[in-house]
């Protein structure tokens, strides 16, 4: 079926979903990397700043970044959200793994962010970690990552 939007596809070009995530051209033109590392003041905590709405591709970027701080003895996370929109559903199920798996891993998770409904995300996680979850509005970033790097 044509849409209009360039020529016809070969019966041999695949369908976008089905390249590779680099490949796509929705995710050339349309996406753009909504999970950005942070500098992070203490050693102890790593940093990210969420924003628009989360797909699996941002999930393979952010998910290693935290496993390597792991290893590195990171044991502490900080997730500002800005503009956030929420997820797909495939990032929905690699947040649901990412809580599983790294559940025992973190023992303070930091939370930041702009709206009420973002406040409730502390709550709705906690049963999903071992980690202390707090909740901070966007004005107390520095509050949180004193929290943060407190015993």
């Amino acid at each position: 079926c044509r849409t209009g939007r360039g020529p016809p596809r070969s019966s041999t070009t695949p369908e976008p979903d089905r390249l590779p995530a680099g490949l796509r051209k929705d995710q050339d033109q349309d996406h753009r990397t909504m999970i950005t590392e942070l500098a992070t003041p203490t050693a102890r905590a790593i940093g990210f700043e969420l924003s628009g709405k989360l797909h699996d591709e941002d999930y393979q970027v952010f998910v290693p970044k935290v496993d390597a701080a792991l290893e590195a003895g990171t044991t502490r996370l900080l997730a500002r959200f800005h503009d956030f929109e929420g997820r797909d559903l495939p990032a929905l199920w690699d947040d649901i793994k990412f809580a599983t798996t790294h559940c025992t891993k973190l023992d303070r998770i930091a939370l930041v962010g702009e709206n009420k409904w973002e406040g409730s995300m502390a709550k709705v996680c906690q049963p999903f970690t071992m980690a202390k979850l707090r909740y901070f509005e966007a004005n107390e970033t520095d509050a949180a990552w004193q929290w943060l790097a407190e015993d």
